[in-house]
């Protein structure tokens, strides 16, 4: 048993209600960006801002004091999934939460007081540790785009703590899909409803068609589909000539994923050439699937961080994505693991004061385990 890490209550909360208070809906990250340079530059931190165009994503470096440790990469997001401007929150003695009228933006800005927390911790007791990048993307909400656009050269790390995932500090991501979304646009022919209806080719209703046959909801217990968008139609007296479609489908299987969007086009294309419609399909892969072997060396290290500080570990497999999917696709083992955030993306989002502080002790005890990874 080694000592357990002393997370300093006050100062973390107070980080977290400083990042709170910024408003940083996807796209517009920049004030928060500055202030958690501000916060990282105290900790001897080297900080690198990477504008891609659409936005910006924050690097820092806080050197290691022993150059055997390999480096760790520590992640989260500085967006929120909406604007939180005109945030009111409540403060007590268990929990952090919003009143109601927003999101709080605990997902990810309790991720990033915990890592600034730990930092913070391990500068002030002298820990040992490698080299520690910092990787704070934008735009996650939106589909990753943050973490899409990264410039992988200013990073060495080859072992990345994902902290972006909702429930008690505890659960341990190890497994994420494949997410597959699409546009599919259903062309038919527009006539006056009232004088010649039967010169048209309702566009609508072949859509709906469509729609009643598509396979929805979960299809299996690793893949899941979903129609979140239709739009067409300009008027009553018009029949309707075009009508769009998004969706999606994710899956654990590459093969299950494109056999049913192969399942998905093919019943499209004999709907419309039975109604003598046409269609446009436009599909985009917006993060390959990733699954951590249960005996893999990081994770065993990860775990093990856990099981010193007396938490428990609870391996699952997410539905969902996070910047891990695209570190995993570059080759980073990247594990993501939950923070204490929950009811997030909703505006009764809030986090217990003591996950909080647990989500801290972590990201210290695994920055300490590391030492015992071998270059």
């Amino acid at each position: 048993m080694t000592d357990r890490p002393i997370i300093n209550k006050n100062r973390l909360i107070n980080h977290f209600i400083g990042l709170i208070k910024i408003n940083s809906p996807s796209f517009s990250e920049k004030e928060i960006c500055n202030h958690i340079v501000r916060l990282l530059k105290r900790c001897g931190c080297k900080t690198f801002i990477q504008d891609y165009g659409q936005s910006i994503n924050l690097i820092c470096k806080k050197e290691g004091n022993d150059k055997e440790i390999p480096p760790l990469i520590l992640n989260a997001h500085m967006d929120t999934v909406q604007s939180t401007d005109g945030l009111m929150y409540k403060i007590d003695d268990e929990k952090i939460m919003s009143v109601g009228r927003t999101v709080i933006g605990a997902d990810d800005k309790s991720a990033i007081a915990q890592i600034i927390e730990a930092i913070m911790v391990i500068d002030e007791n002298k820990i040992r540790h490698g080299d520690i990048e910092i990787v704070l993307t934008s735009a996650e909400e939106k589909g990753l785009v943050g973490a899409k656009n990264l410039d992988f050269s200013h990073i060495k790390g080859q072992f990345a703590l994902v902290i972006d995932s909702s429930g008690h500090v505890g659960k341990i991501i190890v497994g994420a899909p494949t997410h597959l979304t699409y546009e599919l646009t259903i062309k038919g022919k527009s006539a006056h409803a009232g004088i010649e209806p039967e010169k048209g080719v309702n566009a609508i209703k072949v859509a709906a068609d469509i729609i009643t046959k598509i396979s929805d909801g979960r299809i299996d217990n690793m893949t899941t589909a979903n129609i979140g968008y239709i739009h067409g139609g300009v008027a009553t007296n018009v029949v309707p000539s075009e009508v769009k479609i998004s969706g999606e489908i994710r899956s654990h299987h590459r093969d299950t994923l494109q056999n049913k969007r192969d399942t998905l086009v093919n019943l499209v294309s004999e709907v419309c050439k039975k109604s003598c419609a046409d269609y446009e399909f436009q599909e985009t892969i917006q993060y390959e699937s990733f699954y951590i072997d249960k005996d893999d060396v990081f994770l065993s290290f990860v775990k093990s961080a856990y099981e010193i500080l007396g938490f428990t570990a609870q391996l699952e497999i997410s539905g969902g994505g996070s910047d891990a999917n695209i570190f995993n696709s570059r080759g980073i083992k990247a594990i993501n693991i939950s923070n204490g955030m929950q009811a997030v993306h909703t505006n009764e989002e809030f986090i217990m004061i003591d996950d909080l502080i647990k989500g801290s002790m972590v990201i210290v005890e695994v920055i300490k385990k590391m030492g015992d990874i071998k270059r």
